[in-house]
């Protein structure tokens, strides 16, 4: 049996979240062992923050208590974990993978049933922060699993988290996620809408917002977007293309779970004609530029 009290884990994806998660891992005394596509930033890391780095995910996750994985989206979860190079080749009973990605509920139960058939933990854990709030260890993260599995990584977890809260069984870290995405496209919309209505109506943007972020239009993408809208910039952060998978994702749960969602499903269009415009790598409050065209 693994002791998950042990301080070797291992991180697998060095993305703009990954890899100041994994960097927080190392600096609270966690003997951190990375791995990442692409070497170059593996070695990176490794010279940055200490630890060591390995040529496959399954070398990485060999000896490791806890697994993180933080990559792109279902298919890159599955190539990390399965094969005789995935994690789940080398883990050992009662050791724990935590699945960081934002992905589908589907991929969270079928990794649970998967890990349970080897005596591992599971749990799907997406975040919220973006790169900033990587950086700055403040991410928020949704965790779907059971409640002794949840006991054995919440420590780790917190190292780079302001919040972290179990929220049902698996799947249900992926689900509060496509709420959050949920919430956010419909804010951004509102938000582009309103400051492209003041600047047409002749107001001085960054006044109006100075006095109704005072009330109850205000909200985080106004106390954080709203001037570098107004000054044109988008390049803080989370992506158009990612928030599009982050939308198709919720979509795709919707038409199951028999959810209406009119208004995320008119944002996603929105988001992909900002893809057309050449802005899929602008961040989410790149909406107001179709507005201004």
């Amino acid at each position: 049996m693994s002791n998950t009290s042990n301080k070797k884990v291992a991180f697998i994806g060095l993305g703009v979240m990954g890899y100041p998660m994994a960097g927080y891992l190392q600096q609270k005394g966690y003997e951190v062992c990375v791995y990442n596509r692409t070497t170059a930033k593996a070695e990176a890391w490794v010279s940055q923050y200490g630890g060591n780095y390995a040529a496959t995910p399954a070398l990485a996750a060999q000896d490791a208590s806890l697994v993180f994985m933080c990559v792109g989206n279902d298919d890159d979860v599955r190539s990390v974990v399965y094969g005789e190079h995935g994690v789940l080749a080398t883990m050992a009973v009662g050791t724990v993978l935590v699945d960081h990605t934002t992905a589908s509920a589907e991929l969270a139960r079928e990794l649970a049933a998967a890990c349970a058939k080897q005596q591992l933990s599971f749990l799907d854990a997406p975040v919220s922060g973006g790169q900033a709030g990587a950086e700055k260890g403040i991410l928020t993260v949704m965790v779907g699993g059971s409640a002794a599995d949840y006991s054995l990584a919440e420590a780790a977890m917190q190292s780079y988290a302001r919040c972290v809260k179990l929220l049902g069984p698996a799947g249900s870290g992926q689900l509060a996620k496509m709420v959050n995405q949920i919430c956010i496209a419909g804010v951004v919309q509102g938000l582009a809408e309103a400051l492209n209505f003041a600047k047409n109506a002749g107001l001085d943007g960054a006044a109006v917002v100075e006095v109704i972020s005072q009330g109850a239009a205000s909200s985080w993408q106004m106390q954080n977007r709203s001037l570098t809208m107004l000054d044109d910039k988008f390049d803080f952060g989370f992506a158009v293309d990612w928030m599009r998978k982050d939308l198709a994702i919720a979509l795709n749960e919707a038409r199951k779970n028999g959810s209406a969602l009119p208004l995320t499903a008119l944002v996603d269009q929105f988001y992909a004609e900002v893809q057309q415009m050449g802005g899929g790598r602008w961040d989410t409050s790149s909406l107001i530029k179709r507005l201004s065209r």
